[in-house]
């Protein structure tokens, strides 16, 4: 029902997860980020408490490896989770439990891990971890062209719907929490038009916040 991509910027510790499936509202319930800890994709038949208790485990210092470990210890229902844990210097782990659904795969790359399921083939995670490695720029550009090179290798094995870009940085806030909850258009397609419009203004974001005298203006009538 879900592929996703989770990753590491190391030149500015931006850390985040762009994440598609034919369920509704996928960004909600599967994707986890913290600028402090690391990343946590949990899919499948999805429980969202492995979210933040995950993202616990990476702050007190685990490693990716540890903390799954960690997190799945005396865990009943392991087998019918698909989870991916990336730490803050770049360490990936992955799991996918015996009752993951239809074809599952997951692969890692420098600095980043795919995982998916219910895939219309298994390479579509080392084609979005091959995507990233190659894409340059931000780092939600090289999220986005792994899922759209996900997508173009199979992708799911039907229709997907919803969609999401997720990112943390040296805040200890989302600079970016952008979702495609439903559509019946291409979800990564209208998550990538949603991307191109926020993102020369997510700086202007941050600065709004930490810093309002320096606020530049929102350019919207009544601004004064």
């Amino acid at each position: 029902m879900t592929f996703s991509i989770s990753a590491r910027c190391s030149a500015t510790g931006t850390m985040g997860i762009a994440i598609s499936s034919s369920s509704p509202a996928v960004a909600a319930r599967c994707a986890f980020a913290r600028s402090s800890a690391g990343v946590v994709a949990t899919q499948n038949i999805t429980d969202p408490s492995l979210g933040p208790t995950g993202l616990e485990l990476l702050q007190q210092g685990l490693g990716a490896e540890d903390a799954l470990s960690r997190l799945l210890q005396d865990y009943p229902t392991a087998e019918w989770r698909q989870l991916v844990l990336l730490d803050m210097s770049g360490g990936s782990a992955t799991f996918s439990g015996s009752e993951t659904l239809g074809v599952n795969a997951t692969s890692k790359g420098k600095d980043c891990a795919a995982a998916g399921n219910l895939l219309a083939n298994d390479k579509v995670p080392g084609a979005m971890v091959a995507a990233f490695e190659a894409a340059s720029g931000d780092l939600g550009d090289r999220l986005l062209a792994a899922m759209r090179a996900g997508q173009a290798s199979g992708g799911e094995a039907g229709p997907v719907h919803s969609a999401g870009l997720y990112l943390v940085r040296d805040v200890s806030w989302p600079i970016a929490d952008l979702r495609i909850d439903w559509t019946e258009e291409d979800p990564i397609v209208e998550l990538h038009k949603l991307w191109t419009l926020y993102k020369p203004q997510l700086e202007d974001y941050v600065t709004r916040a930490k810093d309002p005298t320096a606020a530049p203006s929102y350019g919207v009538p009544g601004d004064l």
